[in-house]
């Protein structure tokens, strides 16, 4: 009933100074002394008047740890800690100015969408835009470091840069002073010290993916200086990991941009960005990883006291990111994850550099897949899972007396010639096959037996399941021709089968699951159109959509019941059938009547009409599961329930499309009646 794909992805993003966002830290011995249901912001904001800087330091810093328990965040709101803060980022003492935005990151990381806006109510923009100009100033002034060696000003621009980020990502308001303030060129001096340091300019690069997407006011402030210096950052030819996500992270926001490029340079942009795409996924995570690891260890018997050091510090960041990841999904927008990357690789200490560069790899594989979903979905008027289609024609009456509306959903995205031809130059459908499969079993060793790195392992499956939603979209907006024809979806259905049939307990894991039956139903959908045979039974199939039907998760039940549909109109064609669609029209009879969410139901019903439209097979399984009298039965109750429930819980679009099989439902029962008459 959906088009075929998948929504744009918005990329991860950093969460907080020092850790990650739900960490809670020992705090100073002064802070353990208040009793449970106390709030030490009354104390800690009335130092920021204090006209000691180290006493300011102390406050900004402590309120940086506090508020990483979020259940302290409403006292400091309530004591207009927004406010007070805001002055003290432009403090005269440049380690006031960083602690205080480093609690202002906090806080709008720990705090979430709500407090972001208020923040950006609270007017803390103006300090922070003055500050990020102060910053870039400085840089011109300040000495060129020595090797190894940040500027000072670099590291107070960083935490800037950072809650700038968490702004714009969780604030309209933020985002269009950004169009206004002409944050975008501070921003980019930030991308261009990449030759001084990295740290700040891969902040930069992130926040520019972020502010550029979906951005049409910003495009007019575009200039040739902005694409220069992202097209600088493109083409370094430095392999280092930190340069690499420099380089993908350009790459996402070039593309982004690509509507103000000139015509001439587009065709020639599109090729640079997917050539830095396909240099990041060649690299091997499964080989570099326990490399990097090795390399650790190697360094950690010269220093073994530090090492010990580093460990317990980094190993608390990754256990309570992983802790974290195994609570289960935060709370979910169209099925995804909100919010929930957390990415920690500039947070852990200075002396971890392979654990970095192992996360920064991960990072850049996993927002290299993102952005090749953006491409294949950029020629896609909307973003919504379902678009816009009328039902009041009786013109779009099919052959078979049901609407176009729907089933023209479902007809292949188009990738323009320019992108389709740079995506199978750089042979990206077949790097993105391979990184569906599984972690390699070396590195989750690896990263089990290592206390600080164990939160990799979440990264690496999470690389896993983006490859898959990739392949969805590689699938929906390519031609099986482009593809390399049936032998090479053939391929693809018995690697997707391994995945699914070869480990039951990962249908558990809901991202992997919404990922794995995107992937299916795209495939068995472009396999379908073909008359392409295909590899997987259909109790097979049966049984991950069982096992699919009971997710939370809306869209994963949707992709279940569409695999159904495809499953069962492909066998209604063959003899000897019968049995198996009637086992297929009772569990799409059983979601059409049961599941809680319209869409869903409507979904099942759409696969129900696709079953049993048309031949001899699914007229004798209809006849024996009894189902036009069970349609007749619940067609009153779909009606009343979209009337009931639509407008105040589903967008236009969804309505629309539930108005559709609102109106195929009438004619298929009429169908269905006619047939019994015969």
């Amino acid at each position: 009933m959906g088009k075929s794909k998948t929504n744009k992805f918005k990329r991860p993003q950093f969460n907080t100074v020092g850790l990650p966002v739900n960490a809670v830290k020992e705090v100073d011995a002064e802070e353990e002394e208040h009793d449970d249901d106390s709030c030490p912001a009354a104390e800690l904001l009335e130092k920021l008047q204090n006209p000691n800087a180290d006493v300011r330091e102390f406050a900004c810093a402590s309120i940086s740890r506090v508020v990483q328990q979020s259940q302290t965040i409403p006292g400091f709101l309530q004591r207009d800690a927004v406010r007070r803060l805001g002055p003290m980022l432009l403090d005269s003492s440049l380690a006031v100015r960083e602690t205080a935005t480093g609690a202002l990151r906090n806080l709008s990381a720990c705090g979430g969408q709500e407090v972001c806006e208020d923040m950006v109510k609270h007017d803390v923009m103006t300090p922070l835009t003055a500050l990020l100009r102060e910053c870039c100033a400085g840089f011109d002034g300040a000495a060129v470091p020595m090797k190894d060696q940040k500027n000072a000003m670099d590291d107070v621009a960083n935490e800037a840069v950072n809650l700038l980020w968490n702004l714009c990502e969780s604030s309209s308001q933020a985002l269009s002073v950004f169009n206004k303030s002409g944050l975008l060129d501070v921003v980019v001096q930030c991308l261009e010290r990449h030759p001084h340091n990295m740290e700040l300019a891969i902040s930069a690069a992130h926040c520019l993916h972020t502010v550029t997407e979906d951005n049409p006011e910003l495009l007019c402030s575009m200039n040739t200086a902005v694409l220069g210096a992202l097209e600088n950052a493109l083409l370094s030819s430095q392999p280092e990991v930190a340069h690499i996500l420099l380089r993908t992270l350009a790459a996402g926001t070039l593309w982004n941009l690509k509507g103000s490029l000139p015509a001439a340079r587009q065709a020639q942009t599109v090729n640079a960005v997917v050539a830095t795409l396909s240099q990041c996924l060649d690299l091997d995570a499964g080989v570099q990883i326990p490399e990097l690891r090795q390399a650790e260890e190697v360094r950690h018997r010269d220093a073994p006291a530090a090492a010990d050091v580093e460990d317990q510090a980094a190993g608390e960041i990754a256990q309570e990111e992983m802790d974290e990841e195994e609570e289960g999904p935060k709370q979910r927008r169209n099925g995804k994850a909100a919010r929930g990357d957390n990415d920690f690789s500039d947070l852990l200490p200075r002396g971890k550099e392979e654990l970095r560069e192992a996360t920064a790899l991960l990072t850049a594989q996993q927002t290299s897949l993102e952005i090749i979903v953006n491409m294949c979905c950029s020629d896609d008027p909307s973003d919504d899972e379902w678009e816009e289609e009328s039902s009041s024609d009786e013109s779009d009456m099919g052959p078979d007396g049901l609407c176009d509306g729907v089933s023209n959903l479902m007809s292949p995205l188009c990738l323009s010639a320019e992108v389709q031809g740079a995506l199978i130059n750089y042979n990206i459908p077949q790097k993105v096959l391979k990184k569906t499969g599984f972690p390699s079993k070396e590195a989750m060793d690896v990263c089990r037996q290592n206390t600080s790195w164990r939160g990799l392992i979440r990264k690496m499956q999470r690389v896993q399941s983006r490859a898959l939603t990739c392949l969805h979209s590689v699938l929906s907006s390519m031609d099986a021709e482009s593809l390399g024809g049936a032998p090479a979806l053939q391929e693809v259905a018995q690697h997707l089968s391994t995945l699914v049939f070869g480990a039951p307990e990962i249908l558990k894991d809901e991202e992997f699951l919404e990922a794995v039956t995107s992937a299916m139903r795209s495939l068995l959908q472009t396999i379908a159109s073909k008359n392409i045979p295909q590899c997987m039974t259909p109790q097979q199939l049966m049984s991950l959509s069982e096992a699919a039907t009971r997710c939370d998760v809306v869209s994963v039940r949707v992709n279940a019941v569409a695999i159904l549909g495809i499953t069962g109109s492909t066998l209604a064609k063959d003899k000897g059938t019968a049995e198996t669609l009637q086992m297929i029209g009772k569990a799409l009879l059983q979601v059409a009547t049961r599941d809680v969410d319209l869409v869903v139901n409507g979904e099942a019903l759409d696969a129900l009409f696709d079953v049993f439209a048309d031949g001899e097979e699914a007229e004798m399984a209809a006849k024996n599961i009894n189902l036009l009298p069970a349609l007749k039965t619940l067609q009153p109750v779909f009606k009343a329930k979209i009337r009931k429930e639509g407008k105040g819980k589903y967008s236009p679009q969804q309505l629309c499309v539930l108005d559709n099989i609102k109106v195929n439902l009438r004619r298929f029962i009429g169908y269905l009646e006619k047939a019994v008459k015969k």
